[in-house]
């Protein structure tokens, strides 16, 4: 099995800067595409970002080019988001995602995820 473990969301003003961090456990979770997603209250979880297994190939939702940046450290089984000129609307919580397939955008592909970290943008 695959165990993700989110940390580092909290309470941040509008236009100041946060690090996500997945924690990742399990067999071959460095050979997994990973991900990030996010649910804001009364709306639906949606993809924010995600990466191959080898970092090499990105892709972000619309609402976050530019200002957030997705990256991995294989040798620490780790995933971080780094998100930028934080918004209200940036407001959610934040789930990580892990897929032994390609990466994607439908969160119904993914097999194993965290428990979600809170992410609360001040303005």
């Amino acid at each position: 099995q695959v165990q993700l473990v989110e940390s580092g969301g909290g309470l941040v003003q509008a236009g100041g800067s946060l690090r996500l961090s997945c924690a990742a456990s399990g067999r071959t979770v460095s050979d997994y595409a990973m991900g990030w997603f996010r649910q804001a209250p009364g709306k639906e979880r949606e993809f924010v970002a995600h990466i191959t297994w080898s970092g090499g190939s990105t892709s972000y939702a619309d609402s976050v080019k530019g200002r957030f940046t997705i990256s991995r450290l294989n040798a620490k089984n780790t995933m971080y988001l780094r998100m930028n000129s934080l918004k209200a609307a940036d407001t959610a919580v934040y789930y990580c995602a892990a897929n032994p397939g390609g990466p994607s955008q439908d969160l119904g592909s993914w097999r194993y995820w965290g428990q979600g970290t809170q992410v609360t943008v001040s303005s």
